[in-house]
């Protein structure tokens, strides 16, 4: 398998650090409101990585962290904390908000078929992890204490920014609104470990720490949760495009400080979902949840579908247009799963099979080429080949994509045949007899006798077709 790593900027091998094994993390939700429509494309294309790792036969082990604590409103290390604006906007106290948003996170993965991670980790259950790196980083050097803060310092590193060509010079204080210049820096680049309660007395979640009472910085939380379930070594890091700086730029700079050695190998980066007004946000107002969709007759399995279609190293723009045109075709698909459905029985046939499946792999191992897998999977449906090899290789492919084929395929075949009164279903399986039997001239009689009792009878490529007028 090959992927494209951020930290390299290139196409690479996917090698583990243990052969067998593979350690994931992924940057979780910071759960001050629900999650976007937007946040969830890299939950999405993160779980189709998992997946597909593990069906190539790794064995996988995933953490996420929770951030409810310590995320500012700006990347700036200024602004209020978002848990804290979640819960005064409510009216609640910061760990309801952190409980309630956690929960919906968790209801939306699941309609969107995401995965739960192996270990799912609040920030606020490590503050002995956070003191202990943050005192080691001091101890080393990395790290500096002014006004009341304890603030890593990046003059002490060789490269700091690994994602990009950045020069210091470059980077201005106040890019974004709302960032104010922070005195207290020796550098603009240096960001903040422990905050004090010289800033933010309002904060209402505190801790003893050896600097006074305070709360951890945001990015402390990731490096620390991922060493503490998935050790010094880390095979693959995930998240949105938007963390790559400064989130986990400043995550490499304080693990590798602390550990003294490289810490994760790949980088795997979402691009962002788009509308035509330019990068979908919270900090916009309105913004569009899986709940929203539902409303609106899209079930949450077909935005998986319509993410599916797209490459993640692509920015995916979102319009109801497209979204339609997603339905539609999926809609398109269950249909003709339902059809195979029918047909089912019979031998796989094993060099179909196989050269059907180099077809998927070969998509997926090309950088997670979900677009081409889609196609791997209609090559599936127009096949020379039985239904039985077809549904063992959607079934298969489902093991990945997560689309739910089978199931839904299941479903339609129960509501088409519940919504049809006995007499009907009499009438519709005599005619398939007639047809058989190549008597037309009763075949069209028993149609002219369903199309009276207010039913309109087809045939399809995907078999007999029947539906109320």
């Amino acid at each position: 398998m090959r992927i494209y790593n951020t930290l390299s900027h290139k196409v690479e091998e996917f090698i583990p650090n243990v052969p067998g094994k593979v350690s994931m993390y992924t940057c979780g939700p910071t759960v001050y409101h629900f999650a976007h429509i937007g946040n969830l494309r890299s939950y999405i294309m993160e779980d189709v990585l998992e997946k597909y790792l593990r069906f190539t036969g790794l064995d996988v082990k995933r953490v996420m962290n929770i951030t409810d604590v310590g995320h500012l409103t700006s990347d700036g290390d200024t602004g209020e904390d978002k848990m804290l604006k979640g819960a005064k906007r409510e009216h609640k106290s910061v760990m309801d908000i952190a409980k309630f948003y956690t929960d919906a996170f968790f209801e939306d993965c699941k309609k969107l078929g995401i995965k739960t991670p192996d270990v799912v980790e609040p920030a606020t259950g490590c503050i002995d992890e956070f003191i202990r790196v943050i005192s080691s980083l001091l101890e080393k050097g990395y790290a500096y204490e002014a006004g009341g803060n304890i603030y890593f310092d990046t003059s002490k590193l060789k490269e700091y920014y690994v994602f990009h060509n950045f020069n210091e010079e470059d980077l201005e204080d106040g890019v974004r609104e709302g960032v104010e210049k922070d005195e207290n820096k020796k550098n603009k680049a240096d960001f903040v470990l422990w905050f004090t309660k010289s800033k933010f007395d309002d904060q209402e979640l505190k801790w003893d720490s050896p600097w006074g009472v305070g709360y951890p910085g945001w990015h402390i939380e990731c490096s620390c949760i991922s060493m503490k379930h998935l050790g010094e070594r880390l095979d693959i890091h995930c998240g949105g495009i938007d963390n790559a700086f400064p989130h986990h730029t400043n995550e490499i700079a304080q693990s590798e400080a602390f550990l003294g050695h490289k810490w994760c190998n790949y980088w795997f980066h979402i691009l962002h979902l788009n509308t035509n007004d330019g990068k979908m946000s919270k900090s916009k107002g309105e913004f569009l949840t899986v709940s929203l969709l539902e409303e609106k007759g899209y079930p949450a399995v077909v935005y998986r579908f319509f993410c599916l279609l797209s490459h993640y190293r692509k920015s995916l723009v979102f319009s109801w247009e497209n979204l339609d045109n997603a339905k539609t075709a999926y809609n398109k698909i269950i249909q003709k799963v339902a059809a195979l459905l029918k047909e089912q029985g019979g031998e796989v046939d094993k060099d179909s099979y196989d050269r059907l499946m180099k077809g998927f792999t070969d998509a997926m191992d090309n950088d997670l080429n979900t677009s081409n897998a889609i196609t791997a999977l209609y090559d599936v449906l127009k096949a020379d080949t039985g239904a039985a090899t077809k549904l063992k290789l959607i079934r298969e492919f489902d093991k990945v994509l997560t689309l739910e084929l089978i199931e839904n395929a299941q479903k339609a075949q129960k509501e088409e045949s519940a919504e049809l009164p006995a007499e009907i279903e009499e009438l519709v399986s005599k005619r398939a007899q007639a047809r058989k039997e190549k008597n037309f001239a009763l075949a069209d009689e028993l149609r002219d006798k369903i199309t009276a009792l207010g039913y309109k009878i087809e045939e399809t490529r995907q078999g007999t077709k029947v539906t109320k007028l």
